[in-house]
């Protein structure tokens, strides 16, 4: 597991706070604090979900594709985790001859699965519209932002 996924959601909340206008990787990677290549790779990932689309020119920068109360965490996570494959993976090579071993996987493996749909079904339930929504009411300068 990794931070891309909080930080992707961190990017399209930022977005949507700045009103229809456009965020720089730099701008957008001073908010969350970090550097803009990172940013960049990200924003690849959204704009290839249909997230996320780039303006080109000297007020360019990236914006969201779509409305955001159209984009859920789980949009967000599909986005994201699709090159990762599971939340949480399976080792691969558990001893056959060991009792534990030849039966571990099965006997997690609904578990797992069972717990990634409950976190995939709540992820859906969460747009980036409310998580903007959140935090301007935590800041209400934003208001006035853009």
């Amino acid at each position: 597991m990794n931070t891309q996924f909080s930080v992707a959601v961190h990017i399209l909340t930022f977005m949507e706070t700045q009103a229809g206008i456009p965020a720089s990787s730099e701008l957008i990677a001073s908010s969350v604090n970090t550097n803009p290549s990172l940013i960049r790779k990200l924003l690849s990932r959204l704009a290839k979900a249909g997230l996320v689309t780039a303006q080109m020119g000297t007020r360019g920068g990236a914006l969201l594709a779509k409305n955001a109360e159209n984009i859920t965490l789980l949009d967000v996570y599909k986005a994201i985790v699709v090159d990762e494959g599971k939340i949480i993976p399976m080792h691969s090579t558990p001893n056959p001859q060991c009792p534990v071993g030849r039966n571990i996987q099965a006997t997690l493996e609904t578990r797992i699965s069972d717990a990634e749909g409950a976190l995939q079904a709540e992820l859906a339930r969460s747009t980036i519209a409310e998580m903007a929504g959140e935090i301007i009411a935590l800041e209400p300068t934003l208001r006035n932002f853009g």
